[in-house]
């Protein structure tokens, strides 16, 4: 076995496990904006998890994903997807809104 062989066997017993004990991924949860609108306008979710939201705005007009109880604001340009990372959640209800068009674009994460 030469030197190289055996330093990369070494270097791979170091990174391998490393890998093994990742943190798992976020669970994910898509929400489409379309007509100015969020749907689903309510998403179940579990509490004492981290989540990923996709957020998919369809409109053609850029829209703001805001919300003061998940401390969380993202401008999502018309036609294009957004990810956004929130939690652990404790159980309750966290509102959202479409900051550009309030008046129709509002929803709601429920954390049971």
């Amino acid at each position: 076995m030469s030197q190289f062989t055996f330093s990369l066997m070494v270097i791979a017993g170091f990174v391998l496990p490393l890998s093994a004990t990742a943190a798992p991924q976020a669970q994910e949860y898509r929400i489409v904006i379309k007509n100015h609108r969020f749907e689903p306008a309510e998403v179940v979710v579990p509490a004492g998890q981290k989540l990923q939201l996709v957020v998919e705005n369809q409109d053609a007009t850029p829209e703001e994903f805001e919300s003061h109880a998940l401390n969380r604001e993202k401008v999502i340009p018309g036609n294009s997807k957004a990810n956004i990372f929130i939690g652990p959640l404790k159980p309750g209800s966290y509102d959202f809104v479409g900051e550009y068009h309030e008046d129709t674009a509002r929803g709601k994460i429920i954390a049971k």
